[in-house]
């Protein structure tokens, strides 16, 4: 049996620092993956879907120290967020147009049949609504700019203007893909002044961006 791993600890794609903005080479990474849209704080589709994912998870993880004797901690909540207008996350934050994308990472080792095994598993029981939307997605962001942001979610916006709007195009690059949050914070149990979320940004270089 091999130590738990902690991939939040392990991983470079999670570290970032408070009040510096930071470019990463993010490898290819594997998530369990549910899409919705609206505001996340009164959606009903919001807490279905954390509700879908969990359990299909947890599911995962016993499978995998059971089976092959690769035990892991449960990465933290992660989002992609994105509305046809991007504004409306720095300026007006008008959470009722933003799309959104929740995941969980799991370890490359997991494979298809170990998703579907799972997902068979967790719907035996207070079977999720959302269960049958949950799936398993490869998402390669590449390059990118992130940061640590320590406060509200509505906090969030001085911090995303600045790497939008001097940061990002400071260092030639564009933005190339969609906002990324990652909770190391669980949002249920922690103060909202003291929540800690990475805000990620994928990049292209801007002469690549126009060729």
């Amino acid at each position: 049996m091999t130590n738990k791993i902690d991939f939040k600890r392990a991983l470079d794609a999670y570290q970032a620092q408070r009040n510096a903005f930071r470019i990463i080479d993010v490898p290819d990474m594997r998530y369990l993956a549910i899409d919705g849209h609206g505001d996340p704080n009164t959606s009903p589709a919001f807490t279905t879907a954390v509700e879908a994912l969990y359990p299909v998870a947890y599911k995962l993880k016993f499978a995998s120290k059971t089976d092959l004797g690769r035990d892991y901690v449960v990465p933290p909540l992660e989002g992609l967020w994105w509305a046809e207008d991007m504004e409306s996350f720095t300026a007006a934050r008008d959470k009722s147009r933003w799309n959104w994308t929740l995941l969980l990472m799991v370890p490359e080792w997991i494979d298809q049949a170990m998703f579907a095994t799972a997902i068979e598993q967790a719907g035996v029981t207070n079977r999720s609504a959302r269960l049958d939307d949950v799936r398993l997605a490869t998402l390669s962001e590449g390059r990118c700019v992130q940061t640590l942001h320590v406060g509200s979610f509505d906090d969030e916006a001085d911090v995303l203007a600045q790497m939008h709007h001097e940061f990002i195009p400071g260092h030639g690059f564009q933005m190339a893909g969609l906002h990324h949050e990652i909770y190391l914070s669980d949002f249920r149990r922690v103060a909202p002044d003291k929540r800690r979320t990475i805000l990620r940004q994928p990049v292209t270089t801007s002469a690549a961006a126009g060729a």
